[in-house]
């Protein structure tokens, strides 16, 4: 007797119901058998079409964001996955620059779900959260169809399941300590794993990396025979100035220099982020002609990088930044300095469980006047408490302030920030930080731009 098939899902609730009781991103089982029995059921969907797949420990979404703006000014159709969401879980998976809505969102759940369960049956392990979302997303881009998916890894590079593509060109940004728990604790270790998305005939793509990392990804490219773009060498930042609303850059790309480029997202770190993504697209496109002043400028002005040095609110002015590791911490404090004048400058964070929060919170340390140490709503998240005795250690006593719910913690510290910045020459500011899910859910909360 056969089993009745599953039924189909009729909102996007119960598409995401059924994607979060599977095994969580959390819980990872190093292999790629369970997707590629997936994407094999399905047709190899990621087989469709051509691909940039990108990796690393910070930039990664920015960075795929602006890849995926410079091919749709070159009309070119896209698929671009991304991870983790700041709001909604559809936001992983866009078409032509835009997240799926609701009800292509519940039909691309649907058109996957009849063959999850074939892979849970065959399988040692079942198909995991993450894995079914990539199956979702590499069907729905060979259904849309796209020319050519932008892909960022869920974590690694080896054997994260993204990795059943072969792109043509394959991104690194710059690589730190992450995730040292799965990947490994020294950047050379979790850069041999994120080399694994380099494929033979690959043009690989290098953002500024350590010197204990570098040697990693060249010896990667040498044996498996890919070309190399290095940061600082084959492209780069130029020139870099603060303007108002972001920066204006002066680009070198494989195929020609681009001047005085606005781009409206703050920070060095935005800068190398959109170098990265010009040699990327160059790459990609082939050929020797540069891709045309008007493209460049036209992409980059339209840049939008939610949840990432993002101005939600003035009055006082309140800014979310996705920061989550020491890496990306001293980046957003850079850009910061670099790009406002705020002061006093008061932080609200809340972080996950299993992350480096004394590294964070002193990155943080010189530039926050007062810490307000709160946490999101999910089981992962770190107790308020017990970051506050990190927080201590790192602010002092008198700099912590401990409220458990985001909410009432953005309150006080924007209370703290306009009674502190009262005077006519300074500005208080609120930094909400420490995490993607902190940054998504206070996001929601001030009604942050779509």
């Amino acid at each position: 007797m056969t089993e009745p098939a599953a039924r189909p899902a009729e909102t996007v609730a119960e598409a995401e119901d059924a994607l979060l009781s599977r095994w969580p991103e959390t819980r990872l089982e190093p292999s790629l058998d369970r997707i590629q029995a997936f994407t094999e059921l399905l047709g190899d969907p990621q087989r469709a079409y051509r691909s940039i797949h990108l990796t690393g420990t910070n930039g990664k979404t920015s960075t795929s964001r602006m890849i995926d703006g410079l091919l749709r000014a070159l009309d070119l159709r896209t698929g671009r996955f991304t991870s983790p969401h700041v709001e909604r879980m559809a936001e992983r998976i866009s078409i032509d620059g835009e997240p799926l809505d609701d009800e292509a969102f519940v039909r691309a759940f649907n058109d996957v779900a009849p063959y999850t369960h074939l892979v849970d049956e065959s399988e040692a392990h079942p198909l995991s959260f993450f894995e079914t979302v990539v199956g979702m997303a590499y069907a729905a881009f060979a259904d849309a169809p796209v020319d050519v998916a932008v892909v960022e890894v869920g974590m690694g590079g080896s054997w994260d399941a993204t990795n059943v593509i072969d792109a043509d060109v394959a991104v690194v940004t710059p690589i730190a300590v992450d995730h040292a728990n799965y990947l490994g604790g020294t950047a050379a270790a979790i850069a041999r794993e994120k080399a694994g998305i380099i494929k033979p005939g690959s043009v690989a793509v290098l953002a500024q990396q350590s010197a204990e990392v570098a040697p990693v990804l060249l010896e990667r490219i040498a044996e498996v025979g890919a070309t190399v773009a290095r940061e600082g060498l084959e492209f780069g930042v130029v020139t870099r100035a603060a303007a108002v609303g972001g920066q204006v850059v002066t680009l070198q790309g494989l195929r020609g220099r681009y001047d005085d480029v606005f781009l409206p997202l703050y920070g060095a770190h935005q800068a190398q982020n959109a170098a990265t993504a010009l040699a990327a697209v160059e790459a990609f496109v082939g050929g020797d002609e540069p891709l045309g002043d008007d493209v460049v400028r036209g992409a980059f002005a339209e840049m939008t990088s939610p949840g990432r040095l993002e101005v939600v609110r003035r009055s006082p002015t309140i800014v979310l930044d996705a920061a989550h590791n020491p890496h990306g911490a001293e980046a957003t404090a850079a850009a910061l300095d670099d790009s406002f004048q705020f002061d006093p400058l008061v932080g609200v964070v809340g972080v996950m469980g299993d992350k480096d929060a004394e590294g964070l919170l002193a990155a943080f340390e010189p530039h926050l006047a007062h810490v307000v140490v709160t946490q999101n709503s999910t089981a992962r998240a770190m107790p308020a408490d017990q970051l506050a005795e990190t927080a201590r250690e790192v602010f002092g006593e008198d700099r912590v302030s401990v409220v458990p719910r985001l909410a009432d913690a953005i309150d006080e510290a924007a209370a703290r920030a306009e009674a502190a910045g009262s005077d006519a020459l300074s500005s208080g500011a609120v930094l909400v930080t420490g995490s993607v899910v902190t940054v998504g859910e206070a996001r929601a909360l001030l009604g942050g731009r779509k």
